[in-house]
Order: structure tokens, then sequence, then C-alpha cells
């Protein structure tokens, strides 16, 4: 291999967190002298972060590891990284032999170190610290006018169906003041819509007893020179208190967007889960919202065919769905992970039956999402276009997150501006509008 600085190929699977990681991962390696590659094809090193959140995602990550395996020069590397790396570790590279190096999370400060013994390259010196990547403030520079910013890592929740607390570890929040530094510099370089995530948003500060936990949080964000709107994903429903429904329903840079990680609707699985509430307590937050922003955006996603899930459940859970009117909604099959309480539970769902559950919940909140769809036509909104496809301008308003809701195409636009925009039809959950003078 050359002894000028390798070139470096990174795929992300997984979530919105994962993604931010790989920003970060990226920016280390460029800040050590590493150079960006525009393919597996041409890379010396080419990584997979990789997600193992449910089966059907390590499915995934395995498939994009072998596919890249494929497509990469013979004499290139295969590093492996993320979630599946941190919760499996050594048994990746019995599996696949294939690949070089698995680095998991909390091996990320390592990773120069380990990229350069392979490429036999001295990089630029870097100074290393336990948790390098949740704390770096330096990231490659976004290719959309979004970006996703982490503000916690890990999850102190005991949920019997998650394992991340395993592999992502107990919650540990960043300080604010790193938070908004990292928030003014992805501003200044282009980004006008912030998305806050973590495993547990809405719990963020409780471990360092921050007084002002996540409402202070956003308002300190929103305070950013520049930024044009805010967003929050992953709130958990026992933790939105009302400091915080009142902070986005009344700042004017906060989306209001309540993304409500309910799961279910019947009280007796939801205490199986180790879960707050059921559907009338789910109702009641949702009425609470409502009452402080009428207009307010609200998804929702829901785990279907949970160890002991009957078919009245089922209709549980299509009575919420009706009475919540939620815009946007996900569900997936349970899957039993290694290790957590829930895979020892009795009454399984058949796989088959859980697939077909979930399928009828999709098209019931589908009808759901294309009336509410259907009833913004002729209202106007603040609309960001994220790109232009083939002469098309897309964007979001504040009833849509990226990558995970609905879009609105316009007439016409250039990436990152911001419009207003008359709705002029509905098609499920997409909409289409006309630019306003």
């Amino acid at each position: 291999m050359a002894m000028s600085s390798p070139t470096v190929w990174l795929t992300t699977l997984g979530c919105a967190k994962n993604q931010v990681d790989s920003d970060k991962v990226s920016g280390l390696l460029e800040a050590a002298g590493f150079r960006a590659s525009s393919s597996p094809e041409d890379a010396d090193i080419v990584m997979v972060n990789t997600c193992a959140f449910i089966d059907e995602a390590r499915r995934e990550s395995v498939d994009a590891i072998l596919d890249v395996e494929r497509s990469m020069r013979p004499d290139a590397k295969l590093v492996v990284l993320g979630c599946m790396a941190q919760r499996y570790g050594s048994e990746i590279g019995d599996a696949i032999p294939e690949v070089d190096a698995v680095v998991g999370i909390d091996r990320y400060p390592e990773l120069v170190e380990t990229l350069a013994k392979m490429t036999d390259w001295q990089p630029v010196a870097l100074q290393r610290s336990p948790m390098a990547i949740l704390h770096e403030v330096r990231r490659t520079s976004p290719a959309m006018p979004y970006a996703y910013l982490k503000v916690a890592e890990g999850c102190d929740k005991v949920c019997t169906f998650c394992a991340i607390p395993s592999f992502r570890g107990t919650q540990r929040s960043r300080p604010a003041a790193e938070i908004a530094a990292e928030a003014a510099r992805l501003v200044e370089e282009g980004v006008s819509e912030l998305v806050l995530v973590a495993q547990d948003l809405a719990a963020y500060g409780r471990d360092t007893r921050d007084p002002e936990g996540i409402a202070g949080l956003v308002h300190r964000i929103a305070e950013t020179a520049d930024l044009h709107r805010l967003r929050l994903l992953y709130l958990y429903p026992s933790e939105i208190r009302t400091s915080l429904i009142d902070e986005i329903a009344s700042n004017p840079v906060v989306a209001t967007y309540f993304d409500l990680s309910l799961q279910h609707a019947e009280p007796r699985l939801l205490r199986a889960m180790a879960r707050p509430g059921g559907g009338e307590r789910h109702l009641s937050l949702i009425e609470r919202i409502r009452a402080a922003a009428p207009h307010a955006a609200l998804r929702s996603s829901f785990i279907v065919g949970f160890p002991g899930e009957t078919e009245t459940d089922v209709q549980t859970m299509t009575d919420f769905l009706e009475a919540a009117g939620l815009d946007w909604a996900g569900f997936f099959p349970y899957s039993a992970e290694e290790g957590t309480p829930a895979a020892f539970l009795p009454d399984r769902v058949d796989p088959i039956e859980s697939a077909e559950r979930t399928r009828y919940l999709q098209q019931i909140q589908e009808r759901i999402t294309a009336r509410r769809q259907a009833d913004r036509v002729g209202g106007v909104v603040d609309v960001l276009i994220d790109q232009v496809e083939e002469g098309v301008s897309v964007g979001r308003s504040f009833k849509e997150a990226p990558e995970i809701d609905g879009m609105i195409t316009l007439d016409r636009g250039v990436q990152g501006a911001w419009v207003r925009a008359k709705i002029t039809g509905a098609y499920g959950p997409d909409l289409e509008g006309e630019v306003q003078e």
C-alpha cells in the first residue's frame, strides 16, 4: 500500500445517532490526515458503521459488510464499527474472516492508531479521550441543510425488549456548552435545521443533575445565531414535563413536532415491557400537547407481536390509533434480543401472525396519515429545501422530520433555501406545493 496518506470510505447503517458517530469519525480521520474516498472500489480502507438494534438490522449490517468486501481492492482493509462491533466484538471476525479489524464504540479513541498500523502510515498525532466521539465537536462538512446533533449517549431505562443499554451503556449527558459549540459550528457550515437526538433525549441532564434539563438545553440551542429550526426526536413519554411542552410550543425556532416513544396501547403489554402507561395515558399526554400546540405534529413507534399479544390487544391498538390521530407512526414486529428479559417470556406470537398484524396496523395508520395530509391542502407553510432531484425541489415543513416522514415537492427552489409554499396537493404521506413570492 502506498506510503501517502490512505483513503477511507465509510458507510453507515441504522439510526441518526449512528450517522452522527460516522460524521465525527470522518472528522477525526480527516484531522489525522486520512483522505476520504468517493467509492469502496478506490479506498485503501473500507469501513462499515453497523446497527445491532434488532435481528433485521444485524442481517442488513452483515449483508453490507459482505457487499463492500466483494467490491474492494484485494489489498484494501475492511473495518467494522458501531453497535454490532460493540455488542459482538471478535465474534464478528470469527464469523466473517474477511474483516481486518472490529472497533466497538468504546474503542473509537484507538481508531486512528488501529488504521495507522494497518496501513503502515504515520498520521497526525491526536490527543485521545475516553469518549472522543461523543464529545468531539469537529465533523465533516454536512451535505444537507440539516444535521443531527447527539446530546447524550446510552440509556438508563430497563425496557425488557431492548438490548441498547448492554452495548451503549448508561446515559451520559454532554455538557450544554459543548453541545452549543457544536451547534454553532454546524450552523456556520451551512446547516439551518438541527435535530437533537439521544437514546433517551427527554432525560437529558438527569445523570449530571442539570436543573434545567432538556427544556433548558432546547432553549439554549434555539438561541444559536442563524439557526432557523430546531427539532427533537425520540421522547420517552413519562419524561415529558410541562416545561418541555411549553418550550416547544412557545419557542418560534423549535418545531412543534413531538416524537413520542409509546410502543403499545395495551397496559398489560406495556407492563411486560417495563414501560409506562397505556392507551388512556397516551391520549392524555397527546391532549396536553395539543392544548399547548394545537397544530403540533405527532409521531410514534410501536412494537407488534410482543409475547402475550392477542387479537384483542391489536384491536386496542386500532382503537388507539383512530382516537390519537397521529400524523406519523412506525410499526415493527417484535424481535427477541439475546440477553433481554422479554426473550424469555412465554406466549410468543408466531412471526407470520406478527407480520400480518404489523401490515394491518400500518394500513390503518396510512389512511390516518393520508387524511391528515389532505387536510393541509390550501395552507401555507415554511419549507426547507433539502435537495433538488432531477430539477424537482424536495423539502420539509415543521411537520416532517428528515428521512422518516413524508416530503413536499415544490415547483422551484434551490438546496438549502427557505421558502413560503402553498400546499396544492396531497398524495398519501407526501405533499405538493407552489412557492409563494
